[in-house]
């Protein structure tokens, strides 16, 4: 696990103490801090510390720097059942802060975003003021993200490298999947192995990125995490005429590896509405290929995207141009539930809701070849 914080003193150390009593700090950990300059802008002390070895289902009490307020998160559990929270597009604005409230209402264990955090846009102080909104919450559950288009942040000739602030900001265990790269990267929870992939760094069949996707699949173990499931930014399935084929090189790209690895699902943000397809494989329905979901309604600055393309595709199961937030409840091995979230009312709505079937149960999807698909009725 690790905790991050800024201070503006240059002098506050690196430390976390933490303890499962509240005031009773009896473990320590040092971490490293950083900082970056874009512009005129310069960061405070940005402090990246990993505390552990943590127990699972465990409630710590913490403290930063030595000083300062308390905070508290619970470890996700060992073992199933695990719920995920799924919400792209967060942003800072009014519809943001009612997404979060709906979120925080009901417990979960890991909070995943793919993509478009703070929508600062090169105006850095934004980050600072979406890491004061975000605390509250991701100071009690881990957070863990990948980039948008909305991190890229770089000009050509001023500031060449991309994603400054976001790398700095958010670094994410890259490392550990043997990525070398914060851009992607993936993970294990309890038994569901996390796929966070890169829609703005190179993905072509010679990348880093595929390359190191090949191998992290190659090495997934599904008798130990039975779910597999992808995030990305730019969606490779869309009917709403936002973003209209913006994911497609990626799709072009990637798609077999997930299909072929029997990936379950795949988030995606980018479009600014909730969109729900079935399995697909190769823009058909497909039994063994993942189901897709658009969630890019979290909040962001730019509104939502209200057009969809008609007639709708059979391929999409459910669409809806409204802010809210999705939840994804493994049950256990073979058996999960997704629900969406509305959140333009008073009370966060659950207006879709489907149980999946582990892929990894499927007798079917193992045994057959790859030069034929089943259940291939309907396409784009």
């Amino acid at each position: 696990m690790r905790i991050s914080w800024i201070t503006e003193d240059k002098h506050t150390p690196s430390v976390v103490e933490y303890g499962k009593v509240s005031g009773e700090y009896s473990e320590k950990a040092r971490g490293e801090h950083t900082s970056y300059q874009y512009f005129l802008y310069s960061s405070g002390k940005i402090h990246h510390v990993k505390i552990g070895p943590l127990h699972p289902a465990t409630t710590y009490f913490y403290r930063c720097g030595r000083s300062g307020p308390e905070f508290s998160f619970k470890t996700p559990p060992s073992q199933f059942p695990l719920q995920f929270v799924v919400l792209g597009d967060l942003g800072q604005t009014e519809w943001t802060a009612s997404t979060l409230k709906h979120v925080n209402s009901s417990d979960y264990d890991v909070f995943l975003l793919p993509g478009d955090l703070s929508y600062a846009d090169t105006h850095q102080p934004l980050w600072d003021s979406f890491g004061r909104l975000v605390e509250p919450y991701a100071s009690q559950r881990p957070w863990m993200v990948t980039e948008g288009n909305h991190e890229i942040e770089s000009f050509p000739t001023s500031y060449p490298d991309s994603f400054i602030a976001f790398n700095a900001r958010w670094p994410m265990p890259f490392q550990q999947s043997g990525s070398t790269s914060n851009l992607y990267y993936s993970f294990e929870v309890s038994g569901a192995h996390i796929l966070m992939l890169g829609s703005y760094t190179d993905f072509h069949a010679q990348s880093d990125q595929y390359k190191w996707l090949q191998a992290d699949l190659a090495n997934v173990d599904r008798t130990t995490t039975p779910w597999l499931i992808a995030l990305l930014h730019a969606p490779w399935y869309n009917t709403n005429t936002a973003h209209q084929g913006e994911g497609e090189a990626m799709r072009l790209a990637m798609e077999k590896l997930l299909y072929d690895a029997r990936v379950d699902l795949v988030f995606a943000g980018h479009v600014h509405a909730y969109e729900r397809f079935t399995r697909i494989y190769d823009n058909k329905a497909d039994s063994c290929g993942p189901m897709y979901i658009t969630i890019g309604d979290g909040g962001n600055r730019e509104g939502l995207a209200l057009t969809f393309q008609s007639p709708a595709s059979p391929l999409s199961l459910y669409r809806e141009p409204s802010f809210g937030h999705g939840r994804l409840r493994i049950e256990n091995e073979t058996h999960a539930q997704w629900s969406w979230h509305r959140n333009n009312d008073s009370d966060a709505f659950e207006a879709d809701n489907v149980w999946i079937h582990s892929l990894r149960s499927s007798k079917e999807c193992w045994n057959h070849t790859q030069d034929s698909s089943l259940d291939v009725h309907d396409e784009f």
